[in-house]
């Protein structure tokens, strides 16, 4: 193999390529400042962007003012936090690569089966980039998030992937390996200073037996084990791994045990990929942002990029039933004209989001790397906890969102009004749902057998319900109202509306109130003025909640 030197890559970390005439320059920038984002955690001041990037502050500003009313960030006095509907973009990827969702149901049953974590990953230039996990809830345990990018060589599926580097690919990682002998550019993973072993000896070896092998090379403690999955044409579409650690195996221990197992839901993999699939019926089209992109641009003037949305409308129109497209495919579903559509694609393909074969264009892991592994873990608390504030500003008494555990429904988020007399509730708070409007909301979403609570019905108030059978009739009541409102029977002068937070099967996985003292308003105000609020509040949450868990799970 030749000696490292540097080569034009669409990596923008090592001896890139200066950008095409027709590179948009906003769009390049923006992403720019949400790659920097997503690398800091998810949160960061808006001065740190400016240092980071070499952008002005004024240049900052105005993106985060764009991305801001995208839905993309919050933007909290000087901090830029990412918002979950950016996930949009990842999930773009995702769709269109269809593993996971091909992939993932297998994947969950070998880690079931194997009682270790299990991860699905596709490689991203000299680096290897997590597309599904099914991880296993310990104490400690070992997981990665969707969409985190490690360098090839201290990885079991790096050595399996190399197996397809040609001259220019080894070329790269050497530079790379040179410029950054830490792996300081791969933020997922410490910097290690001493030696790993040799890639190309590795590739040479556990390429050669088809299973790659990470003995504690990402980090003490860690270890796992990989092995190809093939698409129909014989390439390798991905690496299915299993990770443990030091205290339960030891890298051979962990070969012998579970590669047997590996490898044959390997070869089930293979049999899905190979089946055919049914012709796609077609999605929802993303035309409508570019008319939303101008009318928002009449709008807020100077202040919204309008070039920078448009670039990342592109991104949208790839998914599931679109894996593929031509100029004229991606002009047609994001109403964008054609030379727009053709700068924003020239743009991407030039960051490393998007490759071109002919006449077509996909996405590429890359996309992943604009916030993904930051929201990847976002819990259903703190995608509702800025909705939260929003109705609090609004209706000027204190929200809660909860979840059914047991019997007893558990605050998970909340903020509170100031007030002299308000309701003070902490999280973690438990009450018996059968008393709560939360509660009621919850048990109405299971089936009509299963809604009585096993315990006893106690008096909690005077007026609380305590009779089955006139219980059993609220909860119908509720189930067909979509709301409940409980009032004193959880509380002496405690009044609470509630409606049900929906998952992306329709499922209740939380419940929305607002409580008051009951002289704050009547229940009939309660019902005309608060229920609509708090619907369209349950909506955000929801539209929300289904972007981020398309493809990840959202803890409760």
């Amino acid at each position: 193999m030749p000696e490292a030197m540097p080569v034009d890559l669409p990596d923008e970390r090592f001896a890139a390529p200066g950008p095409p005439p027709e590179a948009v320059g906003p769009l390049t920038r923006g992403i720019a400042v949400l790659r920097e984002a997503g690398d800091a955690g998810g949160r960061v001041p808006l001065s740190d962007l400016v240092r980071s990037t070499g952008l002005a502050r004024s240049t900052v500003d105005r993106i985060a003012v764009t991305f801001a009313r995208m839905g993309y960030v919050r933007v909290d006095g000087h901090w830029l936090t990412l918002a979950p509907r950016l996930m949009e973009l990842g999930n773009a990827y995702l769709a269109a690569l269809r593993l996971p969702a091909l992939l993932g149901p297998l994947a969950e049953r070998l880690a079931d089966e194997l009682d270790e974590s299990v991860s699905l990953a596709v490689p991203d230039g000299d680096g290897i980039r997590f597309v599904h996990q099914s991880t296993r809830r310990r104490t400690m345990s070992l997981t990665f998030r969707i969409g985190d990018l490690l360098p090839a060589e201290r990885t079991a599926p790096g050595p399996l992937f190399a197996t397809d580097w040609d001259e220019r690919d080894w070329a790269h990682w050497r530079a790379r390996r040179a410029a950054d002998p830490e792996g300081r550019s791969f933020p997922a993973a410490p910097p290690r200073a001493d030696a790993v072993p040799d890639l190309g000896g590795r590739v040479a070896d556990e390429g050669r037996q088809g299973v790659g092998i990470d003995d504690q090379l990402i980090e003490p403690g860690l270890v796992a084990i990989a092995v190809p999955v093939r698409a129909p044409d014989g390439t390798i579409a991905c690496a299915l791994s299993a990770v443990s650690h030091t205290s339960r195996h030891s890298a051979t221990s962990l070969r012998k045990a579970l590669l047997p197992r590996v490898r044959k839901a390997a070869g089930e993999m293979e049999r899905v990929l190979r089946e055919p699939r049914p012709p796609a019926a077609g999605g929802p089209s993303a035309a409508g942002l570019a008319d939303w992109t101008s009318a928002t641009k009449q709008e807020l003037g100077a202040g919204f990029v309008e070039s920078l949305a448009r670039g990342l409308t592109v991104v949208t129109a790839f998914g599931e039933d679109r894996p593929e497209l031509t100029l004229s495919a991606v002009a047609e579903a994001t109403g964008l004209a054609r030379a727009t559509a053709r700068r924003a694609l020239i743009t991407l393909e030039h960051l490393g989001h998007v490759t071109s074969a002919g006449r077509t264009f996909r996405l590429t892991p890359r996309v992943l790397a604009l916030g993904y592994p930051s929201l990847s873990r976002t819990t259903l608390a703190e995608i509702a906890t800025p909705h939260l504030a929003a109705l609090v500003q609004r209706v000027h008494d204190s929200a809660s969102l909860a979840v059914l555990v047991g019997d007893d429904i558990q605050y998970t988020a909340r903020v509170s009004t100031t007030r002299i007399m308000s309701v003070n509730i902490s999280l973690g708070t438990r009450f018996p749902a059968y008393a709560a409007s939360m509660g009621r909301v919850l048990l109405a979403d299971r089936p009509p057998a299963q809604r009585l609570p096993a315990t006893e019905l106690k008096p909690l108030t005077p007026r609380t319900t305590t009779d089955p059978a006139q219980l059993a009739a609220l909860l119908d009541q509720v189930a067909e109202q979509g709301h409940a409102l409980v009032d004193e029977e959880l509380e002496e002068g405690l009044r609470s509306l509630a409606v049900p937070v929906r998952d992306r099967t329709g499922r209740a996985v939380a419940a929305l109130n607002v409580a008051m003292h009951s002289s704050r308003r009547t229940v009939e105000e309660c019902l005309t003025d608060l229920l609509p609020e708090l619907r369209a509040t349950a909506a955000a949450i929801e539209a929300d909640l289904h972007i981020a868990g398309r493809f990840t799970r959202i803890p409760a």
